[in-house]
């Protein structure tokens, strides 16, 4: 899944693709280097973030998927509003990526219900201006999947169908950067609920944490930019592809798609 974020504040890549043209030429690029769906957001979900009304969300998505579609482009809409999904729906988008699990808007759900569309639900606690005063559980992995499951079951009860549920356990949402590690470590934990799993750490902070240069002589260790994270984020699709995962989210395609093709091709030998 290549991101197109059409928003200036993403943590990434805020700002560089805020026009249409240049924003759906990103999408086409994205598919070149091998990504198999487009995920078209207008809304940033970066810790901290404040959010922005429907009408400028709807101003920002609606032309590049419109664009990306009558490319022969399969589209996902990555949004918590029910009246985006649904004129996304309408452009052509196929998926919906709700980063809150259908916990932001109550109309989300019976949406994803009456479209028959594939949604994302993704482990979430609170919207981005608070989620980080909101990191702390009993027993982590655990306390992620129940919640998570919680959210599969509203789901299933408000009518969607179970087969066309992706789960997603929201790394760096409400979760520290030592907690973003014991959830990859765990990833079975997830792929054992027999949901396709979508896995999302593209370039985000606890990897730029990691790769920190400690040598800039400034008393403490630069974190590395978001640009210089592809590698490690190409790492963690090994390692996702290897647990089971359905998709992984990224901003870069090119790397992450070879190693899901090594992974597929050990996999092969270990029949």
């Amino acid at each position: 899944m290549g991101v197109v974020n059409v928003t200036p504040d993403s943590f990434s890549d805020g700002g560089k693709w805020l026009d249409a043209p240049t924003a759906i030429q990103h999408g086409i690029d994205l598919v070149a280097e091998g990504a198999d769906l487009v995920d078209v957001g207008g809304e940033s979900t970066r810790p901290g973030a404040a959010r922005i009304d429907g009408d400028e969300e709807l101003r920002r998505v609606i032309p590049v998927i419109e664009g990306l579609v009558a490319e022969g482009i399969t589209v996902s809409v990555d949004t918590m509003r029910a009246s985006t999904a649904q004129q996304a729906l309408d452009a052509g988008a196929v998926l919906i990526n709700d980063v809150s699990g259908g916990r932001a808007d109550s109309e989300m759900l019976g949406l994803a219900a009456r479209t028959h569309a594939p949604i994302v639900l993704m482990h979430w606690r609170e919207h981005s201006a608070v989620m980080q005063n909101h990191t702390h559980y009993d027993d982590l992995v655990d306390d992620i999947v129940r919640e998570l499951m919680g959210q599969l079951n509203h789901a299933v009860l408000a009518g969607v169908d179970s087969g066309r549920i992706i789960l997603d356990p929201g790394l760096g949402f409400s979760k520290t950067g030592a907690q973003n590690w014991t959830v990859l470590a765990h990833l079975d934990a997830f792929t054992e609920l027999r949901h396709p799993l979508l896995v999302a750490a593209s370039r985000k902070r606890f990897l730029g944490e990691l790769l920190s240069d400690p040598s800039t002589g400034s008393g403490h260790a630069e974190i590395r930019p978001t640009d210089g994270r592809d590698d490690a984020t190409a790492a963690i699709t090994t390692l996702a592809a290897q647990a089971g995962a359905w998709c992984v989210r990224v901003h870069e395609p090119a790397a992450s798609a070879d190693a899901v093709r090594v992974v597929a091709r050990l996999a092969q030998e270990a029949q």
